[in-house]
């Protein structure tokens, strides 16, 4: 496949998008940021006429794939009535119900229009009422591209100082100093419970599976360990589910593992494609917001149009079958992928649940982040781009989204690309 005339427009684009690209995220892809026309279902379709198997679906959102029916009937709908309206509709009313009866822990919702301003006013929150203001987080979990969170995301050990006592790392130049966050290793559950008995820590923040950086799952009773250390401590426990939300499960991955957090941050499929985050949790943290101690707001909060999606994609997901049909055919390309690597001679582990995991080189079974450090990125990386020239598009820091347009003929096409993909590096 040719995409030359994406690189001919980006090139031109940076006359006045910086970059030629609006979010950093896409800097780097190779062979270059693409140029799309067209999306629907699994399928994207870009300036030079290639028509790609899409696994990316916009970085996660799309778990009922491209211009699913329902979500873009709501929106059309809701185009004859309001687009902004400065005050409330019925619609976002609906939308909190929903997400009251899918997300075990969630009593109170406030919506947002992404996951980095939900993150932040969930920190808010904990340290209303905390009185305390340290956060915690952990190695390679990203929480948004805001200062206060944007540190030790992606960090060389190097820069990084000692995996017990890690040094917060910088994510970009010009951050504001970490004053109030200390960062450690994911899943060890006794230097959280060390770190949490100086109790002048407000909230400690994770990713409840770390899909971001590396595809780990929590360590058997890690969730559960620092979830009494909280506890103990009077500390607010936020889970960060804008990926990890609607789609390990349909109330996320607190509904998978059993394990509440105080404070969710949702995020992606949660409105199939809008620009819709929330913040939900216990109904006396979230009445800080409803009683205006802590402030959070936001001119286009409930977006009209956003929120009809919302509701749309929230009712189909409420039915299960989003997750029914993902089930089969996520856990058939997983082991799939599996049976060709193993068939080529490639090492390669892969980690998650139907709708979204990844795909790891090497033999790496990491707990935490500086061990996944050890997989093979460049020879992903390599895999990915050529998996590209085959019509199949995947995330290159390995994650794989799935939706329920992907059909049984998509798996087999996929792995008839990676057994073209993976005998051609052998043969070379």
């Amino acid at each position: 496949m040719q995409f030359e005339t994406s690189r001919t427009l980006i090139s031109g684009a940076a006359a006045s998008v910086a970059g030629g690209v609006n979010s950093a995220f896409r800097v780097g892809m190779r062979p270059h940021p693409l140029v799309f026309t067209a999306a629907d279902g699994p399928f994207l379709t870009d300036v030079d006429g290639n028509r790609l198997l899409d696994y990316f679906l916009g970085m996660g959102p799309m778990l009922l794939g491209h211009r699913p029916p329902a979500v873009v009937e709501a929106a059309h709908a809701q185009l004859d009535r309001s687009i902004l309206v400065a005050g409330q509709t019925q619609a976002e009313f609906r939308a909190a119900e929903l997400l009251v009866r899918l997300v075990p822990s969630a009593e109170l919702v406030r919506f947002s229009v992404s996951g980095s301003e939900a993150v932040h006013a969930a920190l808010r929150v904990a340290r209303a009422a905390t009185g305390r203001s340290t956060v915690l987080k952990f190695e390679g979990h990203y929480h948004g591209w805001f200062d206060n969170v944007l540190w030790s995301v992606a960090p060389d050990p190097a820069d990084a100082g000692p995996a017990g006592a890690p040094t917060p790392v910088a994510g970009s130049a010009g951050q504001a100093p970490p004053t109030d966050i200390v960062v450690l290793g994911w899943n060890d559950a006794g230097a959280v419970r060390d770190r949490l008995a100086t109790r002048d820590v407000a909230a400690v923040i994770m990713e409840p599976v770390m899909f971001n950086n590396a595809g780990i799952l929590p360590l058997p009773g890690y969730l559960e360990a620092v979830r009494q250390a909280c506890d103990e401590t009077g500390t607010v426990l936020i889970f960060d589910e804008v990926i990890t939300g609607f789609r390990v499960a349909p109330g996320g991955a607190q509904q998978q593992f059993g394990v509440m957090p105080d404070l969710t941050v949702l995020g992606k499929a949660l409105a199939n494609g809008f620009p819709v985050a929330a913040l939900v949790g216990r109904r006396d943290l979230m009445q800080l917001l409803a009683d205006g101690r802590v402030l959070q707001g936001g001119t286009y909060n409930t977006q009209s149009v956003a929120i009809a999606a919302t509701v749309a994609a929230l009712t189909e997901i409420s039915t299960g079958r989003p997750h029914e049909r993902i089930a089969v055919t996520g856990a058939r390309l997983m082991d799939g992928l599996r049976k060709e690597f193993a068939d080529a001679g490639v090492d390669a582990q892969i980690v998650g649940y139907p709708a979204v995991f990844q795909v790891r080189f090497g033999a790496v079974r990491p707990a935490d982040y500086r061990e996944a450090l050890a997989a093979d990125r460049e020879g992903y990386l390599d895999f990915a781009h050529a998996l590209l020239g085959q019509g199949i598009r995947v995330l290159p820091r390995g994650t794989w989204f799935l939706s329920t347009t992907h059909e049984e003929d998509h798996i087999d096409a996929t792995l008839e690309a990676v057994r073209t993909v993976l005998a051609a590096r052998k043969g070379s």
